[in-house]
């Protein structure tokens, strides 16, 4: 989706508020993690997600947030693949402060997932969770975003296009008043006052 189309599909979807949900969200996914490589994209041996990948990537290099530039983990992948497209799941096992394991499944995440994102939360990653219902992976997850079939006004490859579009935007800064900036400026030609 170009960035009109976005603006256009979330002008269609403002009133049912799913482009403030998605907004919080990514919100949550650009601040979770500090550092290149620390945002863990995993899905399930039958769903990997790689259209989700490229758009974050994408989204990275457009907005200069390299955070947000994932790090595909892979159920099987090839030994003789490209290096950022042959990480196993051992990644997950090695993820701990500071990263962010994202967890996107159309489906019911398999015990092997479940057992993995546990361990990355012990070990202090950030985890979040985009599907489509299901329990035992939302109470392991720190924040989630649901799309429940025929209750959500978006398909699942709609909710991963307004996620990673709004991953991407930059966050206005409140703009101080004039008694913060002279108490400011004060505090740069005197000192802070005691």
């Amino acid at each position: 989706m170009n960035g009109d189309e976005v603006a256009a599909l979330r002008a269609l979807l403002d009133p049912t508020g799913w482009p403030e949900r998605t907004r919080l969200f990514a919100r949550a996914l650009r601040t979770s993690t500090s550092m290149r490589g620390g945002l863990l994209l995993v899905g399930t041996p039958a769903e990997e997600p790689w259209h989700l990948a490229a758009h974050l990537d994408d989204e990275s290099r457009l907005s200069g947030i390299t955070e947000l530039a994932p790090t595909l983990v892979r159920w099987n992948a090839p030994v003789n693949a490209p290096p950022h497209l042959r990480v196993g799941l051992e990644r997950l096992e090695a993820a701990r402060r500071g990263e962010t394991l994202f967890v996107v499944t159309p489906e019911t995440a398999p015990a092997p997932l479940l057992e993995r994102v546990s361990g990355a939360r012990r070990a202090g990653a950030t985890i979040l969770a985009l599907n489509q219902g299901d329990r035992e992976l939302d109470g392991l997850a720190h924040e989630t975003l649901t799309v429940q079939p025929g209750v959500a006004p978006v398909s699942f490859s709609v909710a991963q296009h307004l996620v990673s579009a709004a991953a991407g935007e930059r966050i206005p800064q409140p703009r101080r008043g004039v008694r913060q900036r002279l108490a400011r400026l004060l505090d740069v030609v005197s000192g802070p006052s005691t």
